[in-house]
């Protein structure tokens, strides 16, 4: 199984972000965090991948899950 590369557009307070890390950290899925409330770069970078401000923005090779969206995650993943 090849590896893919994950980003989490995140941001402290938010639930739903905590919620996908623990999921993901629980699957073995190596990921990228990237904070949000913090990274100017990484907003930018968020809200032109997503054309939105709503965290979690998940990144999966090139592919864009908008909150914790645990099927569609899992078929990205095949977990």
């Amino acid at each position: 199984m090849s590896e893919k590369k994950v980003i989490i557009y995140s941001t402290p307070t938010c639930p739903y972000c905590h919620q996908v890390k623990s999921y993901l950290t629980e699957k073995g899925v190596p990921f990228e965090d990237k904070n949000v409330a913090d990274d100017i770069e990484a907003r930018n970078e968020m809200m032109q991948k997503s054309s939105g401000i709503s965290v979690p923005v998940i990144d999966i090779d090139g592919t864009i899950v908008v909150g914790f969206n645990r099927p569609k995650i899992d078929e990205l993943l095949s977990l």
